[in-house]
């Protein structure tokens, strides 16, 4: 009972707060409640745009002092601030809050984080991005200089002349694996095959219309060749240097020589022995005592999968899987020969 009184005095005074009820009045009706309540919501409503409106004649908040002294702190307008929070991938508005606590915890993570963490992305993204800033770099470059006949296009690729033909790398690869205790001709062979295709790919994309290139489709061709040129990357330093492992440059030697051959089914057989092997994969204990297992003498270094062995190997295994299809197209043969003929 003593709650009920309680709950029943504190709404005769919030009543009476609202002009509804008093010494004259004992009672109210419910449309004149409502009444009171849409006005004190137009109220809010008011002072709300008031607020913004105040924001939007404030000039952009900057890490200058300002030039009174009163400490008055300037806003930012909403449009910044909207574009600041979806930058650091934060809600632009939370629920029950104003547009100025917006602004305020804006300035909270600018202090608490100043550098903008744009997070994981992946590899096609990081191209694209690439391929479009390198674009702007060159129509920048084609516009402040005079001679743009003597320049690259603003939407060509980067390739390098490697200077030889088809048959000069037939005639090359006709030496592959000969000379066990030197590797430099077969690293060095592989080399300038795999950047003979690179180069012929490039000049196709280069040979294309401005139209074809500023389309979407354009842009997507050639972020994957600057995607695929910068997975092979660590491959050619090896290369160059004759640091390639001896199991996978025995897989290198056997693609390449098919590849020249235009045998393509049996250059993917070696690429898939490369990529996922064919080792039975140890699943528990494969020693017991002084007796090995069965199978376990079939483990071997090159019949493990050394796609799995670490990102920079996925990524080179992965770039030379392209060429090998590009080398298809390039280098047409008969379809029994050919890997996936009709697409």
């Amino acid at each position: 009972m003593n709650f009920l009184k309680a709950e029943i005095e504190r709404k005769r005074k919030e009543m009476e707060q609202k002009e509804l009820i008093g010494p004259e009045r004992k009672y109210f009706k419910r449309s004149e409640l409502l009444k009171k309540e849409e006005e004190e919501f137009r109220q809010r409503i008011n002072l709300n745009k008031s607020s913004v409106n105040e924001m939007a004649s404030d000039e952009c908040f900057d890490s200058q002092p300002s030039s009174s002294n009163t400490g008055e702190e300037k806003i930012l307008p909403r449009k910044e601030v909207i574009r600041r929070l979806r930058d650091r991938g934060q809600p632009i508005l939370l629920f029950g809050e104003s547009e100025v606590d917006a602004f305020h915890r804006l300035k909270q993570l600018e202090v608490a984080e100043p550098e903008n963490i744009r997070g994981f992305r992946n590899d096609f993204q990081e191209a694209m991005e690439k391929v479009d800033q390198e674009y702007l770099n060159e129509l920048l470059k084609s516009k402040d200089s005079d001679k743009d006949k003597d320049k690259r296009n603003a939407y060509d690729v980067k390739y390098e002349h490697m200077n030889t033909t088809i048959e000069d790398l037939r005639t090359l690869a006709i030496d592959l694996g000969r000379w066990k205790d030197d590797k430099s001709h077969d690293c060095k062979t592989i080399c300038t095959f795999l950047k003979f295709l690179l180069e012929l790919w490039g000049r196709q994309l280069n040979e294309r219309n401005e139209e074809e290139k500023i389309s979407t489709q354009g842009k997507n061709e050639s972020a994957i060749y600057t995607q695929t040129l910068a997975y092979l990357k660590p491959l050619f330093k090896q290369l160059k240097n004759n640091k390639v492992a001896d199991d996978i440059l025995k897989h290198l030697m056997n693609i390449a020589k098919y590849m020249l051959e235009r045998d393509y089914v049996k250059a993917s057989d070696c690429y898939l022995q490369m990529a996922i092997g064919n080792a039975p994969w140890p699943i528990g204990v494969t020693m017991v005592g002084i007796h090995a297992r069965t199978g376990r003498e079939k483990i071997f270094a090159q019949n493990i999968a050394h796609v799995l062995n670490d990102e920079t190997q996925r990524k080179y295994i992965q770039g030379l899987k392209r060429l090998m299809t590009r080398c298809q197209r390039f280098f047409p043969t008969d379809p029994s020969k050919c890997v996936e003929y009709n697409a």
